[in-house]
C-alpha cells in the first residue's frame, strides 16, 4: 500500500511545482508591468512626413475657366496663378487673367425682332486679385486599388479690381472694385506637377454709365488647369 501511495504521490508533487513555477512567474511579470494610465485622445498625434510638401514653394499655373451662370452672357476665360506657400496651410495667392462674354440664348431671344430689347448688362473682359489662401486639409486616397492620389482642399480669400464692358454701344466701361471668395483642391501628379480645379465668387461694384448709379453684380468661376511646382528643399 505505501509503494502504491508513494507512486501516486510523485505526479502530484510535479504538478504542484508546475503551478507553483506558473503562478510565481505571472506574479513577476505583473511586477514589471508599467500601469500608464488611460491615454486620452489628445495626447495622441500622428506625425507622417507628407510626399509632397508646399512650405515654402511657389506654384504658378495655367487655368480654363468659365461663368456659366449669367442669364445674359456665357464667359469663357483664361487665367494665371502665382502662389507663395508659406506653410503646409497658409500662403499668398494671384489669379489674372480674362475673358469675353457670349450672348445666351436668352440674351438673343430678347434682341431678337420680336422684344427688340438690350439689356444693360456687363461683360467680363479681365481682372486682378491677389489675397490669402488656407490648405486645412492634405489626404489621399486609392484609385481604384492600382494607384494612391495625394490632393489637398483649400480655400481663398482676394480682392482687386475687374474690368468689364457694357453690352450696348454707348455703355461704356467699367473698373469694379473686386472681392473673391473661393475653393479648390490641388491633385499632386507628381513633385512639381498639380491638376488643380477651384470654384470661386467674384462680387463686383459697379459704377453704371448709362443709369449713373452703382451696381453689385456676381460672377461665378470655375476653373481647371495644370500648376507647376518650385523644387522642394532637400529632394
Amino acid at each position: 500500500m505505501s509503494s502504491v501511495l508513494r507512486s501516486m504521490a510523485t505526479p502530484l508533487v510535479w504538478a504542484l511545482c508546475a503551478v507553483a513555477g506558473a503562478i510565481t512567474g505571472s506574479a513577476a511579470l505583473a511586477a514589471d508591468a508599467v500601469d500608464i494610465g488611460v491615454i486620452k485622445e489628445t495626447d495622441v498625434r500622428v506625425v507622417q512626413k507628407l510626399l509632397y510638401p508646399k512650405e515654402g514653394r511657389t506654384e504658378f499655373g495655367f487655368h480654363a475657366g468659365l461663368m456659366p451662370f449669367d442669364a445674359y452672357l456665357t464667359t469663357p476665360n483664361g487665367q494665371l496663378s502665382f502662389d507663395y506657400h508659406f506653410s503646409e496651410s497658409v500662403g499668398f495667392t494671384v489669379l489674372a487673367g480674362g475673358g469675353y462674354g457670349l450672348p445666351t440664348a436668352t440674351l438673343n431671344e430678347l434682341q431678337s425682332p420680336t422684344y427688340s430689347v438690350s439689356p444693360d448688362a456687363y461683360r467680363y473682359l479681365g481682372s486682378v486679385l491677389a489675397g490669402v489662401g488656407w490648405s486645412p486639409i492634405y489626404a489621399k486616397m486609392n484609385l481604384n486599388g492600382a494607384k494612391v492620389l495625394h490632393y489637398d482642399v483649400y480655400g481663398a480669400a482676394r480682392a482687386g479690381v475687374s474690368f468689364e464692358q457694357s453690352i450696348l454701344q454707348d455703355g461704356g466701361f467699367a473698373v469694379a472694385p473686386t472681392v473673391s471668395l473661393g475653393v479648390g483642391s490641388r491633385i499632386f501628379l507628381g513633385e512639381r506637377l498639380a491638376l488643380r480645379a477651384e470654384l470661386h465668387d467674384d462680387v463686383l461694384l459697379e459704377q453704371r454709365k448709362l443709369t449713373q448709379s452703382m451696381f453689385v453684380k456676381q460672377n461665378v468661376n470655375f476653373l481647371v488647369g495644370l500648376t507647376f511646382l518650385s523644387k522642394a528643399e532637400g529632394r
